[in-house]
């Protein structure tokens, strides 16, 4: 039998350590968890065992602790957000049927020795699975350990451990026995290292062979002395070094063959965790009816056609092969090409559903705007929890233990789905978000869906012809490398760059990876100076992007109406912000030249003009409402350029007397103050030293006291809380904050800060959208809203309606909040992009 032993304990570690901090949006830790399974997949499918034995430590003192009191006395506690996961770990594992086993009074090492003897007396081979070396000694014929590096499993057999340390897998207790463990705080002869131990025990064959030969001249006088000193440590150090092979636990392979579990407690308690791929790497079911099918036998509904004159209340949301369904009850409707676009904005009718996006598509393609909608499950899903990577219907009803009423074959799951509204609803309620989703995030659905029919019109001629000179000068760039390296090679090998610059020129390597030396742009920002080979890559990396990325990309995505529809994601950005995708227009280069050239492609239709409206500074004007700080807001309600009227007040200057140094100094820390950067990043940004940031730092904030007051405030009370919000009252849960991993917590204090505004800002630009959109609409006017990136608007409008759209997009955008600080946004028009921005 092939047995598959974990060391439970030094898995979990690097699990916990080797992935950031997950949490779920009740704030539960789940990073070691999800680890941990990946790691025991990962087994599984690359060894097959036939059973699975998953050793753990208990808190117990062993036999250890009892011989000698300092034997792992250094070491650290679990960290809490550890200790937090064990149970719930341990439970999904037992839920799964995977046996599992400890000792008190006995280490998890031990318990491996123990199950690799007894299955190999029983003919089998055994696999132990661990991060811990000291497994190494277990190692023969039938016992291979599979190590856990921070790069790599290494497989580790009797051939491999000759080779890498010169002994037997049994001698390494015997080198640990004089060279002791700083881990485990055994030890060893004062004095001895590794390299000395190991030639020792390649000589003598075993510590009591060292002591048998001491007189050997091979020992060198000091060396002597501190083995003649130290017996009885190096002997202590040898009994706490030995893995036993003798544990009281059952050793028969068989009774660890993994069991059926409970598979339905296991899918639940993965649909709690939020580990959704994962239920489906184990093969689970998670959806509603499946759970709730293990503890009852559900009413099987058998669907039927809408009513032609449907009313009152349905629930809406479609299947995975793309057909829509309603539920009102106990009834399932389902939705034909003829029935669903009236019902979208049916009298008498309303909607809850499930992802009003493509609802939306539906009725404006037939001269509707989905006005029976008032209510969308996924977009409250994330008003909830808007780290989660996806939002499914049938998912969060197993997360949410939103319990099916009845089991639907076409629809699977339709018998959870107003139990999930109706929770959805209720917690969105408690949390104060249903305002949010009613007056912005569901309108702003309709509006996402009316930008993605429409589409942008491109020139698509001219982006091909832009292509082309971008290969005509990607490959002059790279004739100039290979003369200024000197031969050949692959650019986009890491490894080969690597080699280029850093054997063949011979620049100084800033830091290497596992994989060899780092070419990363910041590093190769470092080498500009030292050979013009580096401006050469950087410029080769930059024009291939845009030749890959949105040259390219933008052709592939081009409709048959010459125009590009993007796919616009509400659901992504955890700060609230909108993403593209497919192409993502957000990211089209505008930082330089060339890249902004790119914005030259995106066109008016025929008769038309695009007319552009950029908020200016949104984020700073923000701050200083949000702050209340006079002195911020005064700069803006004068008039005055922000950055120079800041770093007239740092410098106690007349704004006449700044400088463009200054200014740009200026315009760093003010920016640099939202996003929560500190002195070292500061410096970084501005060429100069962390003591001159720093002082640079504490004087804006001395001119600027409520802005350094709101920052602590932000943090204090979000520490309280667990979550930030915007003033749309958009809630954002930081967990990171209670992390006790320093760089962690740091993470969270920044996002702390940073989100309020951020997340504001955001909020901002999605109102003014709902708020442009109906405008239009409702003047009767033929313009059309095409486009939002970051802080920006873009309509495509006939020549004759150009003055009232600049006019719609100024006053919908100032005014649609009103602050302490004025908002104001700066219109352009044009033939293309580039013109109107």
């Amino acid at each position: 039998m092939k047995l598959l032993v974990l060391d439970g304990n030094s898995l979990v570690n690097r699990a916990y350590f080797g992935i950031k901090l997950l949490t779920t949006k009740d704030g539960r830790y789940t990073n070691a968890i999800f680890g941990f399974q990946n790691i025991l997949l990962n087994l599984l499918s690359a060894h097959h065992p036939d059973a699975v034995a998953i050793a753990w430590d208990e808190k117990a003192p062993t036999f250890r602790h009892t011989a000698y009191d300092g034997y792992k006395a250094t070491r650290h506690g679990m960290p809490q957000e550890l200790a937090e996961q064990m149970p719930v770990l341990k439970q999904l594992l037992t839920d799964l049927g995977f046996v599992q086993v400890s000792k008190p009074g006995w280490e998890a090492d031990d318990i491996l020795g123990t199950l690799a003897a007894a299955n190999e007396a029983a003919g089998g081979t055994t696999l132990l699975a661990t991060g811990d070396r000291d497994s190494l000694q277990l190692v023969d014929d039938a016992t291979t350990v599979l190590l856990a590096t921070n790069r790599e499993t290494l497989p580790m057999d009797p051939a491999a451990i000759q080779e890498k340390y010169g002994v037997a897998p049994p001698q390494l207790i015997e080198v640990k026995s004089l060279m002791g463990d700083a881990s485990d705080n055994i030890p060893g002869v004062p004095g001895i290292g590794e390299k000395t131990a190991l030639a020792l025990v390649q000589k003598f064959g075993s510590l009591q062979g060292v002591y048998e030969h001491l007189d050997d001249k091979a020992i060198k006088p000091k060396q002597r002395e501190k083995l003649e000193a130290n017996k009885e440590l190096a002997e202590l150090s040898h009994m706490l070094g030995t893995i036993r092979k003798d544990a009281p636990i059952e050793t028969a392979p068989e009774h660890y063959c993994r069991t059926a579990g409970d598979p339905a407690a296991a899918a639940q308690l993965l649909a709690e965790l939020e580990m959704h791929k994962l239920t489906a790497r184990w093969g689970l079911d998670e959806s509603p009816a499946a759970v709730a099918a293990s503890a009852e036998t559900l009413p099987e509904v058998q669907p039927d056609l809408l009513p032609l004159a449907p009313e009152g209340r349905y629930d809406l949301a479609q299947n995975k092969d793309g057909s829509w369904y309603a539920v009102q009850g106990d009834s399932v409707f389902l939705l034909d090409n003829d029935r669903l676009p009236s019902l979208l904005d049916a009298a008498g009718v309303q909607l809850r559903v499930f992802d009003a996006k493509p609802l939306y598509h539906i009725a404006l393609e037939h001269d509707g705007v989905g006005a029976a909608i008032v209510f969308d499950g996924k977009l409250a899903a994330y008003l909830l929890n808007p780290s989660a990577s996806d939002y499914q219907a049938g998912q969060l009803a197993a997360e949410y233990a939103a319990a099916p009423a009845f089991a639907c074959a076409a629809a699977p799951d339709a018998g959870a789905l107003s139990a999930l509204l109706d929770v959805l609803s209720t917690k969105l309620d408690e949390q104060g978000g249903h305002d949010l989703l009613a007056t912005m995030e569901l309108p702003l659905a309709r509006v996402l869906a009316d930008m993605e029919r429409i589409g942008f019109a491109v020139d698509a001629e001219g982006i091909r012809q832009f292509g082309d000179s971008l290969r005509a000068e990607l490959n002059g760039i790279l004739q100039n490398i290979y003369a200024e390296v000197g031969y050949e090679f692959n650019l986009n090998s890491p490894k080969q760059l690597g080699e280029a610059l850093f054997d063949k020129l011979g620049l100084p390597p800033r830091k290497k990876t596992a994989r060899g030396y780092s070419t990363d742009a910041e590093t190769l920002e470092s080498l500009r100076a030292y050979s013009p080979a580096v401006d050469d890559i950087l410029k080769y990396r930059t024009y291939s992007k845009l030749l890959s990325t949105y040259v390219e990309g933008l052709l592939k995505a081009l409709g048959p109406d010459g125009r590009i529809h993007s796919t616009f994601i509400q659901t992504e950005a955890r700060t609230g912000r909108i993403s593209s995708t497919e192409p993502n227009l957000q990211n089209i280069p505008i930082r330089t030249e060339l890249g902004s050239r790119l914005r030259g492609y995106f066109v008016a239709a025929p008769g038309e003009t695009l007319v552009d409206a950029d908020y200016s500074q949104i984020e700073l004007r923000i701050l200083a409402h949000i702050t209340g700080d006079e002195a911020m807001q005064q700069a803006f309600l004068s008039g005055a350029d922000i950055h120079r009227a800041t770093a007239a007040k740092i410098y106690h200057i007349p704004e006449s007397d700044v400088t463009h140094e200054l200014r740009t100094s200026a315009k760093a820390i003010n920016f640099g103050i939202m996003y929560g950067k500190g002195a070292f990043s500061l410096g970084k940004d501005l060429g100069i030293s962390v003591k001159e940031a720093d002082t640079f730092l504490k004087t804006y904030l001395n001119t600027f006291p409520k802005v350094d007051g709101y920052m602590q405030n932000c943090i204090e009370h979000a520490k309280e809380k667990g979550y930030v919000e915007t003033l749309f009252g958009r809630r954002r849960p930081l967990p990171e904050l209670a992390s006790s991993n320093f760089q962690v917590r740091s993470s969270g204090e920044r996002m702390a800060r940073n989100t309020p505004i951020q997340g504001t800002a955001a909020d901002i630009i999605k109102l003014a959208m709902v708020h442009v959109w109906q405008r239009l609409r409702d003047e009767k006017l033929q313009a059309r809203l095409l486009l939002q990136v970051h802080d920006e608007l873009i309509v495509e409008a006939p020549e004759n309606e150009v003055e009232q759209v600049k006019r719609i997009l100024k006053e919908e955008m100032e005014q649609v909040v009103s602050y302490s600080v004025p908002l104001t946004a700066e219109v352009g028009t044009g033939k293309t992009w580039l013109e109107a921005h």
